[in-house]
């Protein structure tokens, strides 16, 4: 009797589509953009309060920005030439350079969070697990290059060897040594920020889709129970 109830029952859920269906396509749309907002407003949150602060970058050796391929070997070699210090400086400035940019972020990915279209939401909840951070990051990099870029170029100009990094990596870009993205230190010191900005968005929403429950949001746990 159970299993003749067990396979009507089945029976019935094929007839009306529902079987396999999988969970996020029964969620409504408004809890679909509701949960996404609050999960991009908590990792762009969680990510401005990591990084911008002191040795938000530099302390951490994921996100820590590091002088570019080419430009790190001759910085290696700087140590037999007694200006070690200089390159200690100037890795310090850039990583200096970036926490106290990253705080210039907060405003605009909070409103990007709020701003979210519910077509955008749904899509999503059904992406992968760095969906919401790509999101995030089609939206918000080209704005944030143009906000960080002053405040990065000020701070790294104030150190001696910011010159001198331009104008070698500026020749060795001309030999295929270095990346043309990462010939201008300003541009290069920018682009890392975001990188990392992003990258702890990133962490930021796989805990959350990891663990949803663990948020104590019940609408975060409905969406991304799932």
């Amino acid at each position: 009797m159970q299993r003749r109830d067990f396979t009507g029952a089945t029976a019935g859920l094929a007839a009306l589509g529902l079987l396999g269906t999988p969970a996020w396509a029964m969620l409504g749309e408004a809890d679909a953009a509701g949960g996404i907002r609050e999960a991009l407003k908590r990792g762009a949150e969680a990510a401005v309060a990591r990084l911008g602060r002191p040795d938000g970058f530099l302390g951490d050796e994921r996100v820590r920005i590091a002088l570019p391929g080419f430009m790190d070997d001759l910085a290696k070699l700087a140590r037999f030439t007694g200006r070690q210090a200089q390159v200690d400086e100037l890795v310090t400035a850039m990583n200096r350079a970036a926490e106290a940019a990253v705080p210039m972020a907060r405003e605009l990915l909070v409103a990007t969070a709020r701003d979210i279209r519910v077509e955008d939401a749904v899509r999503i909840v059904r992406g992968g697990e760095t969906s919401v951070t790509d999101y995030f990051a089609g939206r918000t990099r080209e704005p944030l290059t143009v906000k960080f870029l002053p405040m990065v170029t000020e701070a790294t100009e104030k150190v001696a060897l910011a010159d001198k990094y331009n104008a070698v990596a500026g020749k060795a870009a001309g030999f295929g040594l270095v990346k043309d993205e990462d010939a201008d230190l300003p541009r290069y010191v920018t682009r890392k920020s975001l990188d990392g900005l992003y990258f702890v968005i990133g962490e930021e929403e796989r805990k959350i889709r990891r663990d949803p429950i663990g948020t104590g949001s019940a609408l975060l746990r409905k969406v991304f129970s799932i």
